[in-house]
């Protein structure tokens, strides 16, 4: 009998790419906090007496972009409570920047 491998479940990411994401982090976070971190949409659920969470989504551009988002949510000590990819971009979302020599 062979222990399964729980990693087997979830397909490859795109490690350097843009994708969209969830972030659910412990406590409220203003939706002023927005711009700082990376034009997510902020949304805070309470339940009862229990401690809110706030929910950040959106599209992150790259893994850089992520680190810089979840760093600035470590310095608010928030905890951070789940990070989820909800959609890897498709190719043709993908937009290179090139310069254009005019002739």
């Amino acid at each position: 009998m062979s222990a399964s491998n729980p990693c087997e479940e979830f397909d490859d990411i795109e490690f350097g790419g843009p994708g969209s994401y969830k972030i659910i982090v412990q406590g409220a976070l203003d939706s002023e906090w927005s711009d700082r971190l990376a034009g997510l949409a902020i949304s805070t659920v309470t339940r009862g007496e229990a401690t809110p969470h706030t929910h950040l989504e959106g599209r992150i551009m790259d893994q850089a972009e992520l680190r810089g988002v979840l760093e600035s949510l470590y310095e608010l000590h928030l905890p951070i409570l789940s990070v989820t990819q909800t959609r890897v971009a498709r190719p043709e979302e993908l937009t290179v920047e090139r310069d254009v020599e005019e002739s």
